[in-house]
């Protein structure tokens, strides 16, 4: 996608200023903060597809450490960037652009790491396995995943599914995902379905209206403005089929562990935290687009 590609401008007018890029809370990412019962007293956090930020800021209150947010997309971190200096907490958060598939950090740098809605991108497995060298001895690692809640969900819903993201499985498939790579489930919750509407569907929902306005005349933009009113009709019609799911796991691998108390910083990287530091991918950036939640690549 170029700078001139006018599905870029709706993207951006859409998305740009929303205060979260998927469903969540603070309610919801305090209670999984909250099963992380273990934690330093000024824990290193990394909050990885922070986008703009809302639950970056609540782990930088709730937590006084010093929280690395990173995302692919600038205009997320400015966002942050201000949300952040907002709040008083700019001086404990390094913002920085980055690959979730390249991250630029040293072994055992992180006593947290957090992921709301953005894993699926790597996939479960791949993540897990990806982050677990910048954990520190029975780290947690703590995401948020689409899952299925029932059984037997309905057949339009399913084939969407299909088509928007794959490799989604119930509670008990992300378990055992979650199992495999080393790691203990210390508890899991689904978020409320308000979560879903406050911060995102509602802002997304007149967004949706004022684009099919102002890009009328564009059929391609209509047919993104109409797959997305369609997932929102689903999210209304089967809110009890489908949910997120918080996560909140603790490092077991003893090939990622070293003796208890060993608590040695890492240096992640010489370039100041504000810089891209990560290469750059060759191919052009895409911006975000309304698939459960927005995929940053």
């Amino acid at each position: 996608m170029t700078d001139d590609d006018p599905l870029r401008a709706l993207l951006l007018d859409v998305y740009d200023g929303l205060p979260r890029q998927g469903p969540g809370d603070d309610a919801s990412s305090q209670r999984a903060l909250e099963l992380c019962t273990d934690l330093p007293v000024t824990p290193d956090v990394l909050d990885i597809g922070c986008g703009p930020g809302m639950q970056t800021v609540l782990l930088a209150q709730a937590t006084g450490g010093t929280i690395t947010a990173v995302d692919r997309h600038e205009q997320f971190l400015d966002e942050l960037r201000a949300r952040a200096a907002e709040a008083g907490v700019r001086d404990r958060t390094l913002i920085m652009r980055a690959d979730m598939a390249d991250l630029p950090f040293g072994r055992h740098a992180f006593d947290l790491i957090w992921c709301e809605g953005a894993a699926y991108i790597m996939g479960i497995s791949n993540a897990f396995e990806g982050w677990k060298p910048f954990l520190r001895p029975r780290g947690y690692l703590v995401v948020s995943e689409l899952v299925w809640l029932t059984a037997d969900g309905p057949t339009e819903l399913r084939e969407f599914f299909h088509g928007e993201y794959p490799g989604i499985t119930d509670v008990p498939g992300n378990v055992a995902r979650i199992e495999g790579c080393g790691y203990e489930v210390v508890g899991h919750f689904t978020i409320p379905d308000e979560a879903w509407w406050t911060h995102y569907y509602d802002p997304l929902t007149a967004r949706l209206a004022e684009a099919r306005e102002r890009y009328a005349d564009d059929p391609e933009a209509i047919r993104f403005v109409e797959s997305s009113e369609e997932e929102l009709r689903l999210r209304r019609t089967y809110p009890d089929a489908y949910g997120y799911e918080f996560f909140v796991t603790r490092l077991l691998d003893p090939d990622a562990t070293r003796e208890a108390g060993d608590r040695e910083v890492v240096p992640m990287a010489d370039a100041p935290p504000d810089e891209p530091i990560a290469p750059e991918p060759e191919a052009p950036e895409e911006l975000p687009r309304p698939q459960f939640p927005p995929p940053l690549d």
